[in-house]
């Protein structure tokens, strides 16, 4: 096998034994040439391709489709297509290739199944699969105008639980334009915020209508959930069904803490294993320890991304190397002192190269 296919391979079985499924997307997050916040942009519909935000150019995107092809036969999965819509207005069509051939854009919208998946997950997929993406309206983060009506949006909406929002509050994405939810036809709908999962999914139901609301948030580098829009009526319909059974949910609420709990466990000794694999002088102690740190639920850290689900080789390195930033140097001495974290990243590359060179051996 070359180096490439190699890596292909790796990444393709890491997604397989995962989720049962593999494709075009998980190998090229799990290789490191585009990053999971690129492929939400792109998602979003506010790329015209997804090679605009790879580091590698077409060729080698294409090589890496073709091995993850060969791979898949010899290992007898299941071809299927996959759709990949915009969550835009206009529900255009995602093209992964800036050329856009034919030929290449269906075997990047190719996804391999393992034929151990029982019917009715396959049933589920195929649903997932047809499935529009959900609408989204994005928070600003700066002034913008409508390009509609050219009304001015408003930069701090402060959108309340049960109150149509203004409607330069968010923009819709419409091509290369911005739609204030007016012009895009979902001024009438309501702000319910994230956090009752019950209340959103049950609203989300009944709602003939409805977007996600999301914020970019710049320190994480990715797009996060703030809520959802949604028809009014379908709001206080699904507030009667959450009233009606809470007693149920609660209990329920109790058992899925639990397994949360005993997966994440799982998880944590998994990525603790994989360290173990990379860096096979590091103390084992300290394995577990950047396991439970970087993997710890909700916190937003890399062992929370995608790729480390999937024990990605360079999501793992990631986290390893975050810990040795902060417990090995003395970066966080020279923030103290006032040195820029650029700056003060570069003085200790250094440092972190020889404990890294060290853990390896």
């Amino acid at each position: 096998m070359s180096k490439l296919e190699r890596r292909v391979v790796e990444v393709a079985e890491r997604a397989l034994a995962a989720r049962k499924v593999v494709s075009a997307i998980d190998v090229l997050t799990g290789l490191g040439w585009v990053r999971a916040r690129e492929v939400d942009t792109w998602r979003q519909g506010r790329l015209d391709a997804l090679e605009r935000a790879t580091a590698v150019e077409q060729a080698r995107l294409v090589d890496a489709v073709a091995l993850l092809a060969s791979w898949a036969g010899r290992a007898g999965l299941e071809p299927g297509n996959a759709a990949y819509v915009a969550a835009s207005r206009d529900r255009r069509e995602l093209r992964f290739t800036l050329r856009g051939d034919d030929a290449v854009e269906r075997a990047f919208r190719v996804q391999w199944v393992s034929p151990e998946l029982t019917p009715a997950r396959r049933a589920r997929l195929a649903e997932r699969q047809q499935a529009a993406p959900d609408l989204l309206a994005h928070a600003p983060d700066g002034p913008w105008a409508c390009a509609s009506c050219g009304e001015p949006g408003v930069t701090a909406p402060g959108a309340v639980a049960g109150l149509a929002p203004p409607p330069g509050a968010y923009q819709v994405v419409e091509g290369d334009e911005r739609l204030c939810l007016g012009c895009a036809d979902l001024g009438h709908l309501v702000f319910l915020p994230a956090g009752n999962a019950a209340l959103s999914r049950r609203a989300k139901k009944e709602s003939t209508l409805s977007a996600v609301v999301v914020r970019f948030n710049r320190r994480r580098k990715r797009y996060e959930r703030q809520g959802i829009l949604v028809e009014e009526a379908a709001l206080a319909r699904a507030e009667d069904q959450c009233l009606a059974d809470e007693d149920v949910r609660e209990r329920r609420r109790g058992r899925d803490e639990v397994r949360r709990a005993a997966a994440d466990l799982s998880y944590q000794a998994g990525f603790a294993a994989r360290i173990a694999e990379l860096f096979p002088g590091c103390p084992p102690g300290r394995a577990e320890a950047i396991a439970r740190h970087a993997g710890e639920r909700s916190s937003g850290r890399v062992g929370r991304s995608a790729a480390a689900r999937l024990l990605d080789e360079q999501a793992v390195t990631l986290a390893v190397v975050a810990s040795v930033r902060h417990l090995d140097t003395d970066y966080d001495a020279l923030l103290m002192r006032g040195v820029p974290r650029r700056e003060a990243r570069d003085r200790i590359r250094t440092r972190i190269d020889q404990v890294l060179t060290g853990w390896r051996r």
